[in-house]
């Protein structure tokens, strides 16, 4: 049962150590941190989010997209999740909204797990201007001919929308305090093992 407006994040991991103990008990996960997430997850802007890294000593120019360690930084001045949002528009994907506050940046946003498990969840707003959507195909090198399907979202009726994507092995290696993503993907690729 669904408590009150919880993220899908707390509820889901309220359910894990409601139905899941033993479990997480077997893969000796500590139980406290787990317990301690709340609503909401703390915000943050990609400018803050810089400032962040500025400030405990680490190296990042402003423009690029964070990397596995900046994530960890970033994420460990939290207990729980933290969004970021507004990244560069340079480092998201061609379809994302610009901000209407600075359209060098998005309308975007990642959720980075606490204790180094990086990007769990990535979204944004799609772009509703066709005109403008053309333009940045053009501007990111791609074949206008592979997109005219999704042109014609805009050109036939799309409303203005978003979405995200939620990485479910990253989620799991979170959840169950796994060291390795490999160990939460159920046929893992290796070095000798390409085909499950």
């Amino acid at each position: 049962m669904r408590r009150g407006c919880e993220p899908p994040g707390v509820h889901t991991v309220g359910r894990v150590l409601e139905r899941n103990g033993e479990a997480l008990k077997a893969v000796e996960r500590d139980r406290s941190k787990l317990e301690r997430l709340r609503a909401p997850f703390p915000r943050i802007h990609y400018n803050d989010a810089v400032a962040r890294l500025h400030a405990a000593g680490h190296a990042f120019e402003w423009g690029g997209d964070f990397g596995g360690t900046d994530e960890t930084v970033l994420a460990g001045q939290f207990e729980t999740p933290v969004f970021v949002t507004n990244y560069p528009a340079a480092v998201k994907a061609f379809y994302m909204e610009p901000d209407p506050a600075d359209p060098r940046l998005s309308l975007s946003c990642d959720c980075l797990a606490p204790e180094g498990y990086g990007e769990i969840i990535g979204g944004g707003q799609r772009m509703a201007s066709l005109e403008l959507l053309t333009r940045r195909i053009d501007e990111h090198g791609l074949p206008q001919e592979a997109f005219e399907w999704y042109k014609d979202l805009r050109r036939y009726g799309s409303v203005p929308h978003a979405g995200f994507g939620m990485g479910i092995e990253r989620f799991v290696s979170w959840i169950g305090g796994v060291h390795h993503l490999r160990e939460a993907i159920p046929y893992p690729r290796t070095l000798n093992r390409l085909y499950p």
